[in-house]
């Protein structure tokens, strides 16, 4: 049995072509890819590439000016934030929320909508593997080849599960049978009607987005098609802490908001989503609110 695609490039003594993490005595990170013959430069002196090329990965190298650099591959994570952009990338934190609470199974049939920079493009195939699909559809075509070339870096060259179109998921999305579908996009609402179809009994859909209008206005479009049960959102904040003997305390800076997840489940055909028993706040939807926990009409079955 083959290995999955990247895996060699994860393990093993430093090869010319790996992607390489060094880490300062600060603690800040520099990354390069590895040529033989060539040399990597900083303010605090050099060292030739080929003094890691065949040593173990977690080794330490030293520059001409006698400063300890540690050598390791970049992890995913790593990589996304280092690699170049055309777009802005999904942060770890939310792509790890995406992977854990869209379900995402080694497998899986995923159709993925604003790939941006190919940041969650490769979270998405790693976790799904050379036997699931993942088709990415992508607006733009220099976001799209900004993606490609970041995605094949990483895996060292084409992912056998991946698919990438240009242009509008509302307009060319032909996908059937889909288990997943994750839209990171302006407008996730306009996309409803073709992801419903694509979308298998009990599939997922999880959008990402970056303002509490577009959150409202997409939580109130799912709720409005009927074909999906009733989403929920949040946001992830992570912050780190300093722990140095008895001074163990959060750090100053953290990473705040960066996006919101909302996620819902696909129903089957012909069924209609249970009653709502959650009360709306008095005013949330304005005078004219004659739905579900209404005084002035509904089916007067809230609690």
């Amino acid at each position: 049995m083959s290995e999955p695609t990247g895996a060699a490039r994860r393990r093993g003594p430093f090869k010319v072509g790996d992607q390489v993490q060094l880490t300062d005595p600060k603690g800040r990170h520099y990354t390069f890819t590895l040529e033989a013959g060539k040399q990597f430069h900083t303010h605090k002196g050099a060292f030739p590439h080929d003094e890691l090329i065949g040593a173990p990965e977690g080794s330490v190298v030293r520059t001409t000016g006698n400063v300890a650099y540690l050598a390791l591959r970049p992890l995913l994570p790593d990589y996304v934030l280092s690699m170049p952009r055309g777009a802005a990338v999904v942060y770890p934190k939310d792509a790890g929320q995406i992977l854990a609470m869209a379900d995402i199974f080694a497998g899986a049939r995923v159709v993925e909508a604003g790939v941006g920079s190919g940041s969650l493009s490769s979270f998405l195939l790693r976790a799904i593997g050379d036997h699931g699909m993942l088709h990415s559809y992508e607006r733009r075509a220099d976001f799209a080849e900004i993606a490609t070339q970041n995605v094949e870096r990483y895996f060292g060259g084409p992912h056998p599960a991946w698919q990438l179109t240009v242009g509008d998921l509302q307009d060319h999305l032909s996908d059937t049978d889909v288990d997943r579908v994750i839209l990171d996009m302006l407008a996730p609402w306009e996309c409803l009607e073709p992801v419903s179809k694509a979308l298998v009994p009990g599939g997922i859909l999880c959008a990402y987005v970056a303002t509490t209008t577009q959150l409202a206005r997409t939580v109130e479009a799912i709720r409005e098609h009927g074909s999906f049960n009733e989403p929920a959102a949040w946001e992830t904040m992570v912050r780190t802490w300093h722990v140095e003997g008895l001074a163990v305390r959060p750090d100053h800076r953290m990473i705040g908001h960066t996006g919101f997840l909302l996620t819902a489940r696909r129903l089957a055909d012909g069924v209609e989503p249970p009653l709502r028993r959650r009360r709306p706040a008095k005013g949330a939807y304005g005078e004219d609110y004659t739905g579900p926990g209404s005084t002035s009409g509904g089916s007067g079955t809230e609690r």
